[in-house]
């Protein structure tokens, strides 16, 4: 039989949980209703959108997706995304990778200085070196090109992974690799066949974050490419909602095929993203 005690603990327990639940409840559908709203208004026209935002659609059209897949051409600027976002996931997953290998594993001379500029570096905005990158992507002749955006967002990305890749290798045992240093294996042959295998949570984390975060990066974007055939999907967006501010349905259905993509990644992937970043920050 329980005691008053444990019958009063129980209750405020359930409160505090009951409470807890209401919050996230609450968080969340602030959280999705944003998305749901845009959705919705996809399949209206641009009238209807202005007077009866918040209603479902008299008729659900497809005139708003015909209209962004034919007039803005929505696939090109997908695929300009795709291979910017994809060459900058790889480049940050190895590079950091190995710089985390270097840093978790040997000991050189200014190592500790070296530490500190990485973690230096993640308090410099973007915003403030720009302009230096700007002028010397003019002066290679590279802007307009897709790598005018992918060393700037590489090398701005490069630090968060490497911190989140050296958590991570901490965490792993070096017996492992003197077992293979004594059987010979030479040091690419312990990162390729030991390192990264047991490092893939964390460059999983590290891919994710890295492709999102180049998928929505505008500035940058928006700063080195200035001819429309190279828009990637965030600049794309930003010129519709600029040429077509009164379209309102077209700039939902836009809206939403960016975000679709985004909703999917993190919808199968985010165990990965969870048990990445867990496992690094245990293991550090």
């Amino acid at each position: 039989m329980k005691s008053s005690g444990d019958a009063k603990e129980h209750k405020r327990f359930s409160i505090r949980k009951t409470v807890t639940y209401l919050i996230l409840a609450l968080w969340a559908v602030t959280t999705i209703f944003p998305f749901v709203w845009v959705i919705n208004n996809s399949f209206k026209p641009s009238a209807e959108v202005v007077n009866t935002s918040f209603s479902l659609p008299k008729k659900f059209i497809l005139t708003n997706y015909v209209n962004a897949f034919g007039k803005q051409d929505i696939l090109e600027s997908y695929k300009n995304s795709l291979v910017i976002s994809g060459t900058v996931m790889i480049a940050v997953m190895f590079l950091a990778t190995m710089m985390a290998f270097a840093m978790t594993r040997y000991r050189f001379r200014g190592k500790a200085i070296v530490n500190a500029i990485i973690l230096s570096s993640l308090m410099i905005p973007a915003f403030s070196t720009i302009v230096p990158v700007f002028k010397k992507m003019a002066q290679f002749g590279l802007l307009n090109l897709p790598v005018s955006v992918i060393l700037p967002q590489v090398a701005g990305n490069l630090s968060f992974a490497t911190v989140v890749m050296m958590g991570f290798l901490r965490g792993i045992p070096l017996e492992m690799e003197e077992a293979a240093y004594m059987e010979g294996a030479d040091v690419f042959k312990v990162f390729t066949r030991i390192i990264m295998p047991l490092s893939r949570p964390s460059m999983a984390t590290v891919a994710i974050f890295c492709f999102l975060w180049s998928y929505n990066d505008l500035f940058t974007q928006l700063i080195m490419i200035r001819r429309r055939s190279g828009f990637p999907i965030s600049v794309l967006l930003n010129e519709i909602s600029s040429r077509y501010g009164t379209d309102y349905g077209l700039m939902a259905s836009s809206v939403t095929l960016i975000i679709v993509p985004v909703l999917i990644i993190y919808a199968f992937l985010q165990k990965y993203i969870i048990k990445g970043l867990t496992a690094g920050a245990l293991k550090g």
